[in-house]
């Protein structure tokens, strides 16, 4: 920090130094230097007054700063905080203070993310991650919800008071779904080229739940899409199975119940038998034919082209897969949760 007046200057280096060398580093704020500084404002000269008191007043503002950024490391240090600059030895028995990187571990959703969008890969679907915020276009318009369906609620949805620079409402999207116009679009000169439109979607989604050991206000949804020509529900079901098979590991059996969506016709109920208890089913998203008025928004001729698209919640298959049994756990930082999911253990 720079002082234009020599006494000030001299007198800023020795409290520098003060502060450096003591113990205690608010010992600076009282010495008689500084206050002798503060009382000698009215001293000078009239045209000197406004210079040299900028500069008293400048000078003990950064004491001030540096003296609580100290009181608040201490305070923080006091409380068995972590001390960062303590080097950290793998081989020692006693807790460490700072915890190596080598003991962290992925948290299971973004695993689960990782694990589901690799599954896809391989059969050929790209990730593209969604939103955290949106308008009312994409969450109902572009998706054929008619204007009185309950979801455009705010007893359902989060609606935000705000529009976007169009003057659209804003929303906290409560699906993955607000991808698939955008996605559509974006890629139909794929299809003219005649290749397939295939995306898999993981985003965070906002409900208004109540929250319960199978209910969050805020989750993961993995959205898929798929379209090409002569694509049916039948495509649909072997992918969806082919993907669930993978996941768990095992063989199983799938069976779909009629449903409703707005942006999909038809449109089922997906369910997979447990790939750990006999008899017993489980059901893992919605899905069905994208809806002819979804495609035609989006540029599309669902005279030519057919499509699928599912969505499901990843907490869920992450909760089947490792026997969680309250989603409120992926998001309550309890360490003795994450832990679990760490080889290191403790």
């Amino acid at each position: 920090m720079k002082y234009q007046i020599k006494a000030i200057a001299d007198l800023a280096a020795e409290l520098e130094d003060l502060y450096d060398q003591s113990e205690d580093k608010s010992a600076v704020l009282k010495d008689k230097r500084l206050g002798s500084l503060m009382t000698g404002i009215k001293d000078q000269p009239p045209e000197q007054r406004a210079a040299y008191g900028q500069e008293v007043n400048q000078l003990k503002q950064h004491l001030q700063t540096k003296v609580s950024e100290w009181r608040a490391q201490e305070s923080y240090v006091a409380k068995g905080s972590i001390d960062v600059t303590a080097p950290f030895d793998l081989n020692q028995n006693a807790k460490p203070d700072l915890v190596a990187p080598e003991l962290g571990s992925m948290h299971p959703i973004t695993e689960g993310i990782q694990e589901v969008s690799e599954i896809f890969a391989r059969m050929g679907f790209e990730t593209i991650e969604s939103r955290q915020l949106d308008n009312q276009y994409y969450m109902f318009d572009s998706l054929n919800f008619p204007a009185e369906h309950p979801a455009r609620d705010e007893y359902d949805t989060f609606m935000l008071g705000e529009q976007d620079d169009q003057g659209r409402p804003l929303v906290a999207p409560a699906h993955t779904s607000v991808m698939q116009h955008r996605i559509i679009k974006e890629r139909k000169q794929q299809l003219e080229r005649g290749e397939a439109i295939a995306a898999v979607v993981p985003g965070r989604v906002f409900r208004n739940e109540d929250l319960d050991a199978t209910h969050e206000h805020t989750f993961h949804q993995v959205e898929g899409i798929y379209v090409a020509k002569d694509v049916t529900a039948g495509s649909l079901i072997a992918t969806f199975k082919a993907f669930a098979e993978e996941y768990f590991g095992k063989s199983l059996e799938v069976k779909t119940q009629p449903f409703y969506f707005p942006f999909t016709e038809p449109s089922f109920e997906f369910a997979v038998s447990s790939p750990f208890k006999q008899g017993a089913w489980l059901e893992l998203g919605g899905c069905g034919m994208i809806h002819p008025n979804v495609l035609s928004q989006a540029g599309v001729d669902p005279e030519v082209y057919t499509g699928f698209a599912w969505g499901f919640g990843l907490e869920r298959m992450v909760m089947i897969k490792h026997g969680i049994d309250d989603v409120r756990y992926f998001h309550s930082g309890k360490l003795d949760f994450l832990r679990q999911f760490s080889g290191a253990g403790s």
